[in-house]
Parts: C-alpha cells; sequence; structure tokens
C-alpha cells in the first residue's frame, strides 16, 4: 500500500490508499461466475491491475466490451512484443489475428507468465467476445484488423523518422483511442469523437510509456526493442543503447527532454476531448489514464533515472488521481499542476528548452482560459509534510486498525481474516 517512507512525506496519502485498497478488492469480488467471463475479469486483474480498476468506472454492458476489447489487443500485442517468434510466423498472425476471435478453439502459445495463459486459453476470450453487441463487435474486429496490419508493418520496419514515430503510435494506440470511442458510440452514451482527437488520446499515452520504459525496452532478451525515433535521438547519440551509460548521462537527458516535448504537443486535443465527454463514468475511465501520464511526463523530464531504472508516480498520489478526478476542473487543474512541476525543472541550457516552455505555456493557457482551475483542489504538486512524523505513525496505525476492521466486514462469515 506504498512504502512507509513516503507515506511519512506525504501523511494525505493515507485515505486514498486505503479506498485504493478496498477499491481493488471490491472489483475482485466483482468478477462474474460464468468461467469465460471469470476468466477474462481475472486475468484483466493479473495483466494490468491499475487498467482493472479504472474500468470499474464503466456501466456493464460497456464494460464488458472494453474489458474484451483490452484482452484482445492485449493478446495481439503479446505477439508482436514476443522476439522470439519468427519474423514469418509472427507476420500472418498479426495481419489474421481479427479473423481468430470469432474461433473458439483458436489459441497460439506465446509470451510469458499471465501473458502465456491469456494465449494458451485465449478461448475464452473468443467466448466473450462473441456475446458481445453486434455494434461492440464490429469495432473490435475493425480496430484488431487495422492495428495487426500496423504491426506487421512495423515488424520489418525501425521507427526511423518522427513521422514513424506517429505513425507507430497511431498502430499501436492511436487506434485505441479510435476503438474506445466507437464502443461509447455504440454503447449510445456518446457522440462519435473525432479521430483526430481520438487517436491524440492514445498517442499521449503510449509516447508517455515509450519514454518511461527506455531501459525495460533496451535491454529486452533476446533482442532490444527500440522505439525512440532515430531522428530524435541520433542528435545526441551514435546507438540508442549509448544511452545507458553513466558518461552519456548529459546527452541522455538532452534525448529524454526533446521527447517529452514532442508528447507535449498532442495534450490540447486530449484536453479538448475529455472536455467534450457527457457520461460521469465514461470521463472518468478517459481522464484517470490521461492524468497519470502528465504527472509520469513531469516525473521523467530532466531526470536521469529514466535510464537506471523504473520511474512512475508514487501510489498515495495514484489514489489520490483516481479519487478526485470527477470533472474537468479537476483535469484542468491537475493538468496545469504537473506543467507547473515541469515548468520548474525546465533549464535554460537544455537544446529544447524554449520549445519546452512554449509547450507548457499553451497547456497553461488552455487550463486557464477554461474558467475552472479556481474550482479544483490542489494536490498534484505538494513539497512539505502537513503533519510531525509522530502524529503520522498514530494516524497510520489508527488507518490500519480501521483497514483490518472493514476487510473483515467484507469476508463471509465462516471465512477466517
Amino acid at each position: 500500500m506504498g512504502s512507509l517512507g513516503a507515506i511519512l512525506r506525504h501523511p494525505d496519502d493515507i485515505y486514498p490508499l486505503l479506498k485504493l485498497k478496498m477499491a481493488a478488492r471490491h472489483a475482485e469480488k466483482q468478477i462474474p461466475p460464468e468461467s469465460h467471463w471469470g476468466f477474462c475479469y481475472t486475468m484483466l486483474h493479473k495483466v494490468s491491475r491499475s487498467f482493472a480498476l479504472v474500468i470499474q468506472q464503466l456501466k456493464p454492458e460497456l464494460r464488458n466490451a472494453v474489458c474484451i476489447f483490452y484482452l484482445v489487443l492485449r493478446a495481439l500485442d503479446t505477439v508482436e512484443d514476443d522476439t522470439s517468434i519468427q519474423t514469418d510466423i509472427k507476420v500472418p498472425i498479426l495481419k489474421a489475428f481479427h479473423c481468430h476471435i470469432y474461433n473458439r478453439d483458436w489459441h497460439f502459445s506465446c509470451g510469458t507468465k499471465d501473458y502465456k495463459v491469456l494465449m494458451d486459453e485465449f478461448h475464452h476470450v473468443s467466448t466473450a467476445f462473441l456475446e458481445l453487441g453486434r455494434g461492440y463487435q464490429e469495432a473490435i474486429e475493425d480496430i484488431t484488423k487495422r492495428m495487426g496490419a500496423g504491426m506487421a508493418k512495423f515488424i520489418c520496419k525501425e521507427v526511423e523518422t518522427v513521422e514513424d514515430y506517429d505513425e507507430y503510435c497511431h498502430y499501436v494506440a492511436g487506434l485505441v483511442g479510435l476503438g474506445l470511442s466507437k464502443l461509447f458510440h455504440a454503447s449510445k452514451s456518446e457522440n462519435l469523437a473525432p479521430d483526430s482527437l481520438s487517436n491524440s488520446m492514445g498517442l499521449f499515452l503510449q509516447k508517455t510509456n515509450i519514454i518511461r520504459d527506455y531501459l525495460e525496452d533496451i535491454n529486452e532478451i533476446p533482442k532490444s526493442r527500440m522505439f525512440w525515433p532515430r531522428e530524435i535521438w541520433s542528435k545526441y547519440a551514435d546507438k540508442l543503447e549509448d544511452f545507458k551509460y553513466e558518461k552519456n548521462s548529459v546527452k541522455a537527458v538532452q534525448c529524454l527532454n526533446d521527447l517529452v516535448t514532442n508528447a507535449l504537443t498532442h495534450v490540447e486535443d486530449c484536453l479538448e476531448y475529455m472536455s467534450n465527454l457527457k457520461d460521469l463514468s465514461i470521463f472518468r475511465f478517459c481522464a484517470i489514464p490521461q492524468i497519470m501520464a502528465i504527472g509520469t511526463l513531469a516525473l521523467c523530464y530532466n531526470n536521469v533515472d529514466v535510464f537506471r531504472g523504473v520511474v512512475k508516480m508514487r501510489r498515495g498520489l495514484t489514489a489520490k488521481v483516481i479519487y478526485r478526478t470527477k470533472t474537468m476542473a479537476d483535469v484542468y487543474g491537475a493538468f496545469f499542476d504537473f506543467s507547473v512541476m515541469l515548468k520548474a525543472k525546465v533549464n535554460s541550457s537544455d537544446p529544447n528548452a524554449s520549445k519546452t516552455l512554449t509547450r507548457i505555456e499553451a497547456i497553461q493557457k488552455t487550463c486557464k482560459q477554461s474558467g475552472l482551475l479556481n474550482k479544483r483542489e490542489l494536490y498534484a504538486v505538494r513539497s512539505e509534510p502537513m503533519c510531525n512524523p509522530a502524529a503520522i505513525v498514530v494516524l497510520f496505525s489508527l488507518l490500519c486498525i480501521i483497514l483490518a476492521y472493514l476487510s473483515a466486514k467484507l469476508l463471509p462469515a465462516n471465512q477466517p481474516v
């Protein structure tokens, strides 16, 4: 539930963390009894706990469609990610994946751990898919077909230019944005969003992940995965893997900042997309990951730790984002707060400082012009603890007791705690 050190520094994280833990337990208890749906929701919890929590914002029918959409694309991604599969085998599977989702008997063994289980028992996903409404099926099939073809294209092609980078991110994430917009529309909850805005929603998340996951991707065994565009990284190094080494830290961080600046170009589209949503559950489902992305970029910017390990938001702040994101005022507030954090980290000696500041100021202008900044609670940027350590320890102990009590109340009467 977050490290004790982080809690001592941010005691106001405690209550959101407790709520997050209880929500996770509640979500696990909502797994449907049917074996195929039970498999799908159990697998969702295993391959992405964060998404499994966020998806709970949605109403049941749409939630089922989004769950299957996510698992189908996760399975497709597992095939793409498995560097041990020969290209002549991988490419046909990617291109035909949209057909396999209609076949209850199809499966393909690849991936590792939970992803291997997903692939080995994919028939459960297909069975659940075939129970969805036709509108949902058509949207999932269309996006799976287009994504599979795009992935196959980039199996045989490296990300050379910024245009390639945008195209790759479109295939693996922008299409997710388009697909979700189609599902929202099929549920009769939302108008169909413009493709350009839906695409930006996906690109902003994907570029954030690509930036954050540099070390994991470059160290992939048996073969590195490289998604940073050569057009950008070649300005700072001869080889992308050079950024791993401490002697190249200055250039590595400059390249990192260049990529963060590139990702920020999608923010205004994302804010416009979210401002047009009408359904509260869909709004929260979309807004929470976007706030997490801008928060992650604020942490990654000018941070050499991206090349040493994993950089991510602390769990307490994640919990706050989940439970305090209810209106566009909250979204504008979070984007403004994190842009303030980003701006404070811009070094005038950075080669892209002027471009970065221009992007940040454009984001802040959009947030201010909404007229909603004074209607939200500032929570993303806080530097001082709220109370002394002794009081924190007492509070933490009390809340642990409360959590144990609540957990006991949720268990069946004959089941020990």
